[in-house]
């Protein structure tokens, strides 16, 4: 559908989307972007974020970040924030691919000294992190050891040698989800993950070398803070979330929340994708602490990959993780519903914030901060296209306008089916490294998927986030290596 035609402009990056505009609708729809990229989202968002602006519960806006697109129930780049008392959780505000999440790692390396063993490090974080549909990790769990990784998350990890305390601290929520509870989950579920921590995946999942270079630092002093502190330093950034586990834990939920919806609860939704069930429910409570094993091993997944990629590094280089800077810079989430303290009409006030495809962004100052971050503000990773690049900003004390959430990406301008017929995966490999970026891939499609026309500009959509007050700019990080799935 068109952009609505009684949108009001709100200022020069938002828009708001009245009550008037559709039936049901409790709150205005709130939309952050430029003129150029309100005309470019496609046809549904607009008219799921006024669904889920109908949603029980829900309250100031329903809003949708600068790289929204069309999603499953919720736009990807779609926020709400319920009262938790009244309102309602709904898988559809969450995804199926729960705790799809970002990791940054530093090093102390520079891209003359990356360069020469770019490919063996590519080839070996290969060989190491399994990417691509149904790939199986190098963890062997039981049944019972998975679920007890599933409710401990990234602590579970870190005990067994998988990484560093360090880490933790790093981490968003500290690499656990407190309340997971692994008896609200399926068999089933429990089957399709616990093969699969420590792997890629496959989709917009990807494992990437990056550099910083000096024209690309926008903050010098943020920059320092968070770890980035040489001219053309190397890192390392990756995506992945909950793999099988996550999706069927979704599934699950759905079909109870269809069948209660009605039946028990007299909800009517405009859309059966945003299927919910009042939060402080038997069955809301039950899809909430599933949801946070999800999480959790969300958590794991991406700690246990970390840990590898320090051993590809050390065996490359010759020396210790430590040795080469490895630190952690930061670990973000997309895909969550959170308990979050915020002020909302000037009192503070506990809510339900639903994060689908967008980024926590804690401004300075806010509990829930390491303390090295305290001044600066949360780092956020914002992934762009393995062609384009990827940002490194930071939450503002203006985010509270989006219950601090900010853009996750760039977010797709061309569906996947239609990259697939328009690339083709190994010519654009060919075409990547002529331009000086190695890349592995599990699937030729899956890489055609993911070339960057088909992606939103993220330049523009970095741009907008921080005029908008969600975010702002430290380092644009650039690509040189990237494993794919």
């Amino acid at each position: 559908m068109p952009v609505p035609k009684d949108i009001v402009r709100v200022s020069d990056t938002a828009w708001e989307i009245p009550v008037s505009h559709k039936a049901g609708m409790l709150v205005p729809a709130r939309i952050f972007a430029t003129k150029t990229l309100l005309a470019a989202f496609d046809d549904g968002v607009f008219d799921q974020i006024t669904n889920v602006a109908t949603l029980p519960g829900i309250v100031g806006h329903a809003c949708c970040m600068p790289d929204g697109h069309w999603g499953y129930g919720f736009p990807i780049g779609g926020l709400a924030a319920m009262d938790p008392d009244h309102g309602v959780i709904s898988p559809g505000g969450i995804g199926f691919d729960i705790n799809c999440g970002m990791r940054l790692c530093l090093t102390n390396l520079t891209y003359g000294e990356v360069l020469p063993r770019l490919r063996t490090l590519v080839d070996r974080v290969a060989g190491r992190v399994p990417a691509g549909v149904g790939a199986e990790g190098t963890v062997r769990l039981s049944r019972d050891d998975f679920r007890e990784a599933v409710e401990q998350g990234a602590r579970w990890a870190v005990k067994r040698g998988f990484g560093w305390k360090e880490d933790l601290e790093r981490t968003e929520e500290e690499g656990c989800l407190r309340g997971a509870d692994a008896s609200r989950v399926s068999e089933k579920a429990v089957d399709r993950g616990y093969r699969q921590i420590g792997t890629l995946g496959s989709g917009n999942h990807y494992l990437e070398i990056q550099v910083a270079r000096a024209e690309n630092v926008f903050d010098p002093e943020t920059a320092g803070a968070f770890g980035i502190v040489l001219p053309d330093q190397v890192v390392v950034m990756f995506h992945c979330g909950s793999r099988g586990f996550g999706h069927q834990v979704a599934t699950d939920y759905l079909r109870v929340f269809l069948a209660a919806m009605r039946g028990k609860y007299g909800i009517l939704v405009p859309d059966r994708e945003l299927a919910c069930a009042p939060f402080r429910s038997p069955e809301g409570q039950d899809y909430f602490a599933a949801m946070k094993c999800a999480v959790n091993m969300s958590f794991a997944n991406r700690q246990v990959i970390l840990h590898r990629i320090r051993e590809v590094f050390s065996e490359v280089f010759g020396k210790d993780p430590k040795d080469l800077g490895m630190r952690q810079v930061y670990d973000v989430s997309h895909n969550t519903a959170k308990i979050e303290r915020h002020v909302f009409e000037g009192k503070p006030r506990e809510l339900l914030v639903h994060r689908k495809g967008a980024t926590r962004a804690f401004g300075p100052g806010m509990p829930g901060l390491p303390d090295i971050y305290r001044k600066t503000g949360q780092p956020v990773i914002l992934g762009g296209s393995m062609e384009t690049g990827s940002y490194l900003l930071a939450g503002v004390d203006t985010g509270d306008r989006a219950f601090f959430t900010t853009a996750h990406g760039s977010g797709r301008a061309m569906s996947r089916t239609a990259a697939r017929k328009r690339y083709r995966g190994r010519q654009l490999q060919e075409q990547l490294e002529q331009r000086g970026i190695y890349v592995r891939t599990a699937s030729w499609s899956g890489l055609a998927e993911e070339a960057g026309p088909a992606y939103k500009n993220v330049d523009d959509v970095v741009s907008a986030t921080e005029r908008a007050g969600l975010s702002r700019r430290v380092v644009r990080l650039l690509p040189i290596g990237n494993v794919k799935g």
